[in-house]
């Protein structure tokens, strides 16, 4: 069965590739802003329900719908998307020789709603400052969770991770397959 998948993300279309998903891209819009007093767990839940509802109001109502959102988590503080090599360089400091946290929140919306999530905990080896600046230069970190693609250059900076890959990328697999099994029933 093809599913809709509400994220622009080339990630989370390679994770459902690399698991044999079908499935069709829409395109959805919603205010993502965090208010910096809502529980990160609670933001990535919401965020990730709110996705696939904005995306129910663009396919045939039969077809099952999913979306995702990640946070990187550090002190109780989500980090957002570096929007410029400044705001990674930035994030990529706070991480350096830290652990922190990725929550990854999966809803599909398949005449009920079901959300399920991943937490995943991520430590950083202490950072240069050539380092963060020599990953900055490549643009990877733009648009990232963290400024950090673990898929990428960035997976050099880890010591330990405790969880779920595919989570801290942005498609938990286990949890995904777990919604879409509910399918089948």
């Amino acid at each position: 069965m093809k599913i809709y998948l509400a994220s622009r993300s080339p990630r989370r279309q390679e994770l459902l590739k690399q698991i044999d998903v079908p499935f069709e891209v829409i395109d959805i819009d919603i205010d993502e802003s965090w208010d910096g007093i809502e529980a990160p767990l609670d933001y990535v839940q919401r965020i990730a329900l709110q996705k696939a509802r904005a995306g129910t109001g663009i396919i045939n109502e039969d077809s099952p719908l999913l979306a995702a959102d990640t946070a990187v988590v550090l002190n109780g503080h989500i980090l957002g998307k570096a929007e410029n090599k400044e705001e990674a360089a930035s994030m990529l400091t706070k991480l350096s020789g830290k652990t922190h946290t990725v929550l990854t929140a999966v809803s599909l919306i398949h005449k009920h709603e079901k959300t399920l999530l991943s937490k995943s905990n991520v430590t950083f080896k202490k950072l240069s400052a050539a380092e963060i600046a020599d990953y900055c230069e490549t643009d990877e970190p733009i648009g990232k969770a963290g400024g950090y693609a673990i898929q990428g250059r960035a997976a050099a900076f880890i010591t330990h991770l405790d969880g779920s890959y595919s989570g801290v990328m942005g498609l938990p697999l286990y949890e995904s397959m777990r919604l879409l099994s509910e399918l089948n029933q």
